[in-house]
């Protein structure tokens, strides 16, 4: 596995967790616990089971879209033929979601609060399966880096695990960070979240710039065929 890769679906995770949709989630999720849990360790802990939690979900998807393509003899066929034409245009769309060109709505999961508290009152292990339910909740700009930026990529190179793991990490990798301010004290988590609010609108356009220069490249090389 190219360490180019790694760096790219940890990217794409870290990219996701700053949007405002995972974001909230993660904020939410981490007050949540650190409501009930005061000490250092057991926060950070949680906030670690949470990360876990979210990166198994990630890893299933990514199991099952992979498989299915390489495995499945028709879409095998496909693959091997259209991938690097596909990949372009998915490139494309997915950098025209990011800088807001192209808007579209998606149906999102979102889980109901009486089952947040219920996962919640099972201590440290509820925040594991927290992470699971809130790496369902997909929004417009998570569903295109993941779908759009991550599958394609670990369809190519047949990475149904590593690279969405690496993904999930990214999505969680804030939230320790979150988690450690919230144990210390919630009034430094008010600046460090306008801090991200700003930061995700830079990364979001340059990540979609990004894209669409990646995908105009495959477009043009594989379909057009012009260098």
């Amino acid at each position: 596995m190219e360490f180019f890769l790694l760096i790219t679906a940890l990217w794409l995770g870290i990219l996701t967790s700053i949007s405002p949709c995972p974001l909230a989630t993660n904020i939410a999720a981490i007050s949540f616990i650190a409501q009930r849990i005061t000490h250092k360790k057991i926060v950070f802990l949680s906030g670690t089971l949470y990360t876990f939690g979210r990166s198994i979900t990630y890893i299933v998807i990514g199991v099952l879209a992979v498989k299915a393509f390489v495995n499945i003899p028709i879409l095998s066929d496909i693959l091997q033929r259209y991938i690097n034409k596909i990949l372009g245009i998915v490139l494309v769309l997915a950098g025209m979601v990011l800088l807001e060109l192209l808007p579209i709505k998606l149906p999102s999961f979102s889980v109901p609060g009486k089952v947040t508290k219920k996962f919640l009152e099972g201590g440290v292990l509820g925040s594991l399966f927290l992470g699971i339910l809130f790496a369902l909740a997909f929004c417009p700009v998570s569903a295109a880096l993941f779908f759009g930026g991550l599958i394609p990529t670990a369809i190519k190179v047949k990475s149904s695990i590593a690279l969405p793991m690496i993904y999930g990490v990214g999505t969680g990798l804030p939230v320790l960070i979150f988690a450690v301010l919230v144990s210390t004290g919630v009034e430094y988590l008010n600046k460090v979240y306008h801090i991200v609010t700003k930061i995700e609108f830079y990364t979001k356009k340059f990540t979609g710039v990004i894209f669409v220069l990646v995908g105009l490249y495959y477009v043009l090389s594989h379909i057009f065929e012009i260098f």
